[in-house]
């Protein structure tokens, strides 16, 4: 009987669970999948960052290299 309760109740939560982000809308179970894998994309990028964190600096400092590399003000080289 306890499980007929419970399984009602995760029911109700599901049916009721809603997010909306712009133009994104998503209700019930999609919206509860959509949750959950972003909370473990989440996790997975945090965990990629503590693993690698003694090469952030590095790659971020090409990063910004690259960035002011495509920028249209930047100095060209004149053939």
């Amino acid at each position: 009987m306890k499980q007929q309760k419970f399984f009602k109740r995760v029911s109700r939560v599901t049916r009721t669970f809603r997010i909306e982000a712009g133009p994104f809308r998503a209700q019930g179970p999609p919206a509860v999948l959509v949750a959950l894998s972003g909370l473990f994309v989440a996790a997975a990028i945090a965990r990629a960052i503590i693993t690698s964190s003694d090469r952030l600096p590095e790659t971020l400092r090409e990063a910004r290299a690259l960035a002011q590399s495509m920028r249209r003000d930047a100095p060209r080289l004149q053939p």
